[in-house]
């Protein structure tokens, strides 16, 4: 926003600070957290302390001081927004992915040469996990993580981690680790999804699929095509039992198939057109093919009696294609209309709105602490600004600057 905007809403801005900020107790807190706020708003190349301090007129220390040294809670700052986004977003799903945030130095909490998305290559960067809230007309952050890579484990990184400030309690886990946790901390704050979807990093992870299943939460995930499952009618060999010992569980005499292998039997005329979002220039559609299956790979999860439960295969095979494109698996209920299911694996395009406005007019990525603490509460805050400007859209759809 350029200086007479802000100015504009200022009094809004100060009545939403005041609530999203309420934990932070000392009054000297509150009103740097609002001075940080206005530094990500306000119109500027660089969202970054110093720069931020510069146009806001103040001593970058104040901002320094607030984000590194300072004891306040972010984590209840953290619910609070979850709360306000779900509101303002009204969500049909929560979201699930990861972004890099391309770094020059070795100095920064996490960062190593690892493969981003966001670089589209392997580059020096750190990778931040996150869950957004998401609508066909909005979306927002709930939560992020700091993702540590193996190489920040171990005796040998004591002192960077140490100049780092990163607790004894954190260190290497996977990403979809990092999001069960997330969930698992929204969920204490009375927080859950109608249904998750996720990309194919967190889709073809069977011990993510199965966390998912354990907290009782529906999903649609994208996969890879050579995941293996069994047939919708495929019936478990139940071993004779001579009543000692454990009953054996029942397996399947059939050989799993990739989900290329069923959906190619099926063939595309098993499947039809349909349209998951009505764009402003024309609908947007595709062919699909929708197969009940057995998930199978290495760590199946069957059921107490050794069944495996049915699951939704979904299949994107465009027009002109040989074969699929693009796949997902839900657990969701047999009986959902198969438009709802497109739509929903499709929601996930809203993710890469979000990352855009948080890192273009935002400062996602201009944070240039180097603590693990710091990082979070950059993150936060900059989650913050976005739902500020998500509320104040006449329209969802409708371009903000920022």
């Amino acid at each position: 926003m350029r200086a007479g905007e802000l100015a504009a809403v200022r009094g809004r801005l100060e009545e939403f600070a005041s609530e999203v900020f309420a934990p932070l107790v000392r009054r000297d807190w509150l009103e740097k957290g609002q001075l940080y706020l206005r530094g990500l708003l306000l119109d500027g190349r660089r969202k970054s302390m110093q720069p931020m301090a510069e146009r806001l007129g103040v001593d970058h220390q104040r901002l320094q001081q607030f984000m590194t040294s300072s004891t306040w809670p972010v984590e209840d700052v953290r619910a609070r927004l979850a709360w306000r986004a779900v509101r303002a977003v009204r969500p049909e799903v929560w979201v699930v992915d990861d972004t890099g945030f391309p770094k020059d130095g070795t100095a920064s909490p996490g960062v190593a040469r690892q493969y981003s998305g966001t670089l589209g290559k392997v580059g020096n960067c750190q990778i931040g996990v996150s869950v957004h809230a998401a609508s066909d007309t909005a979306s927002c952050p709930l939560s992020w993580r700091l993702f540590l890579p193996e190489s920040w484990d171990g005796p040998e990184m004591a002192a960077r981690r140490k100049a780092c400030r990163i607790p004894d309690t954190e260190y290497h886990r996977p990403k979809w680790e990092l999001a069960l946790e997330m969930l698992d901390e929204l969920a204490g704050a009375g927080l859950r999804p109608a249904a998750l979807v996720a990309d194919t990093g967190y889709g073809a992870n069977a011990g993510f699929r199965h966390g998912l299943e354990d907290r009782g939460l529906a999903y649609v995930l994208q996969v890879k095509g050579e995941m293996t499952a069994h047939g919708e009618d495929a019936e478990p060999h139940r071993p004779a039992y001579g009543g000692l010992g454990p009953r054996p569980l029942p397996r399947y005499r059939t050989r799993p198939v990739s989900l290329r292998e069923h959906v190619m039997a099926a063939g595309r005329d098993r499947g039809g057109t349909l349209t998951w979002r009505k764009g402003s220039k024309a609908a947007m559609s595709s062919h699909f093919v929708l197969l009940r299956v057995r998930l199978a790979g290495r760590r199946p999860k069957p059921a107490a009696d050794g069944t495996i439960p049915l699951s939704w295969l979904i299949a994107q095979w465009p027009e002109g294609h040989d074969e699929p494109a693009t796949y997902w698996v839900s657990n969701l209920p047999a009986d959902i209309p198969a438009r709802d299911l497109v739509r929903l694996a499709k929601s996930r395009w809203r993710i890469e709105h979000d990352y855009r406005e948080l890192k273009t007019a935002l400062g996602l990525d201009h944070f240039e602490g180097r603590s693990f603490t710091g990082w979070h509460r950059h993150v936060t805050l900059v989650t913050a600004a976005h739902l500020f400007l998500t509320e104040q859209r006449r329209t969802p759809k409708a371009p903000a600057r920022a």
